[in-house]
């Protein structure tokens, strides 16, 4: 499991959205809930892609779950 940052407003790693998923977690509100990850808006500024963690968090859920949520985050 990488511990790369995912959420860089928020300081969380992908290790802790895959746990979370794995303890449950499967859409973003639940990952935003349990992580605070996806709740900051400063994403352009902070985040190297230039833009919000949400399809990332999104991809992990879709790799672990083995579907997608169809929710995003506004800050898009």
């Amino acid at each position: 499991m990488n511990d790369k940052t995912i959420c860089y407003c928020k300081g969380v790693t992908e290790k802790t959205i895959v746990e979370a998923i794995r303890d449950g977690s499967t859409t973003l509100k639940q990952i935003q809930d349990s992580t605070s990850a996806c709740t900051g808006n400063r994403c352009k500024e902070f985040n190297p892609s230039g833009c919000c963690c949400s399809d990332d968090i999104l991809d992990l859920i879709e790799k672990e779950t083995g579907s997608r949520p169809l929710s995003k985050c506004c800050y898009d």
